[in-house]
């Protein structure tokens, strides 16, 4: 028996910190995560990632490194060992663990040979469904793109596909269904003797916005909570939100139509918090359960119809896009308080927490902070404040994404076009470089090109109303001010811990 833990990382993509039943969400469906953290685990309901889209957030929390250490800004920049880029699934193989992956990527460069990274990349074979007895499907990501209408349908951006159909088979197996299948397998087999690493970066319930029964019909449309509004012209609000609005063309949207679409996104993540507990349940078939750390966590969160837009921006920190659903069980060894946490933390705690339960010394400065205190119940705080940041420079056109597939030029009716033509020109300050500071208590975001936002969190939890012109806050503004300029120069770089000869 390996005397290191095993590592489980459940990590799904674009799921808001809000969609869970035991953060009091009465529409949200997840009981496998509320019984895990009933008996088990901790989940912190003021967990925030680094960055609000998907590249930029992966290699943060897998390197314990802010964005703006490295530049890590951009869908396609990924972590480079080779250049000294630390990266966690790396540094586990390296030191004795065997790495399983399945699902996307997103974290290191496609062009480069996988295996430094791990010992199995899965990817379903047709042996695989023939074993399963399902049928290989397209899922949210891929396939027949006739549900979005004509061009000039209010339909066209809006990311909802609705229902899937399964067939008469049990379940719809696209990409996410066999990975996790997959893993199941894998689990059930394993009789190696070094520690595990399963990395499980799911897709869901990144949109399209589209499910199968039972979960398309399974969320109570009455329950929802009530979505935000954007002010008046979108005043107080970035420029690049305004232009997103416009292009994405949902002004027409009547709450009902808005409720369905939420609603499949919620039957989303219930679908992922179901394929959570196979794993689960497979990890205790096995009798590994007792000896792993169990991380459940997202990389960014989900406008789902907030402000009257749907997908994500790179440079926008509103709470539904940065707060993230961050739960975590230790092994039976650690002490742990299951319930829900209200300690301020960040998603590179992660990559802290993982060297602090593992004894690994990563040769390398990071700025994550282990979670092991507050999962003990030793302390009920962890951080003042907690940051993200993105966006970009006036004239930094290797952060524009040009060359990208999504890229209006390559693809002018694409479904990301209404966000991503805004990245592509220097034409306004659509793109601005921004970074958040957020308390318990209030939000402050600092812009580069235009308007900063203070936002009262206790009054005002949706963000509706900027008060950065406000008299009244501007003790609290002066302090968020100190305090992200603080951030700044405790994280801009890292000095290696190897010197150089003279």
């Amino acid at each position: 028996m390996t005397s290191k833990p095993h590592i489980i990382i459940f990590n799904p993509d674009q799921w808001r910190g809000d969609v869970l039943g035991h953060m009091g969400n009465p529409a949200a469906v997840t009981p496998n995560l509320d019984r895990f953290v009933e008996e088990d685990a901790v989940s912190f309901s003021a967990a925030f990632c680094q960055n609000p889209v998907c590249t930029p957030s992966r290699c943060s929390f897998m390197s314990g490194w802010y964005p703006h250490v490295r530049g890590h800004r951009t869908m396609y920049h990924m972590l480079h060992p080779e250049q000294g880029e630390p990266n966690l699934l790396k540094i586990l193989k390296d030191n004795g663990y065997f790495v399983w992956w399945g699902g996307k990527n997103d974290l290191t460069p496609g062009q480069d040979d996988i295996s430094p990274y791990c010992d199995i990349r899965f990817q379903p074979e047709a042996e695989d469904f023939a074993r399963w007895g399902l049928t290989p499907r397209e899922g949210a990501h891929g396939g027949d793109l006739a549900w979005r209408g004509s061009e000039a349908d209010d339909n066209f951006y809006s990311f909802f596909k609705g229902r899937l159909e399964k067939g008469d088979e049990d379940i719809y197996c696209d990409g996410d269904s066999a990975v996790v299948l997959g893993a199941v397998d894998f689990l059930r087999k394993y009789d190696g003797d070094q520690p595990l690493c399963i990395y499980l970066p799911l897709n869901y319930p990144h949109p399209p916005y589209c499910v199968e029964e039972p979960w398309f019909s399974l969320i109570d449309r009455a329950k929802l909570p009530r979505r935000a509004e954007h002010p008046q012209d979108w005043e107080g609000k970035p420029s690049i939100l305004k232009g997103i609005w416009q292009h994405q063309r949902m002004q027409t949207w009547t709450e009902e139509r808005w409720d369905e679409l939420r609603a499949t996104y919620y039957g989303m993540c219930a679908r992922t918090d179901h394929q959570f507990g196979q794993v689960t349940a497979a990890l205790r078939e096995r009798g590994l359960y007792e000896d792993s750390a169990v991380f459940m966590f997202s990389d960014h969160g989900d406008f789902t119809g907030d402000y009257g837009l749907v997908e994500k921006t790179q440079n926008t920190f509103e709470d539904c896009l940065t707060r993230v659903p961050f739960i975590v069980k230790p092994p039976a060894k650690h002490s742990v308080t299951p319930g829900v946490s209200g300690a301020l933390v960040e998603l590179i705690d992660f990559t802290a927490t993982v060297y602090d339960l593992t004894g690994i010394d990563p040769g390398y400065d990071h700025f994550g902070q282990s979670l092991l205190p507050v999962l003990a119940g030793e302390s009920g705080e962890h951080r003042d404040a907690v940051f993200c940041e993105g966006g970009r420079r006036f004239g930094e056109v290797q952060a524009m994404e040009r060359d990208s597939a999504s890229s209006p030029q390559n693809n002018p009716t694409g479904l990301y076009t209404p966000r991503v033509r805004h990245q592509i020109t220097d034409e306004g300050p659509y793109h601005s470089k921004a970074a958040m500071c957020r308390t318990r208590t209030h939000k402050y975001v600092r812009r580069l090109y235009e308007q900063d936002e203070l936002y009262d969190l206790v009054r005002d939890p949706l963000e509706e109303h900027n008060l950065i012109d406000d008299p009244a806050s501007r003790e609290i503004l002066t302090a968020l001010k100190e305090r992200i300029l603080r951030w700044y120069m405790e994280t801009c770089d890292v000095v290696p811990r190897q010197p150089d000869s003279r």
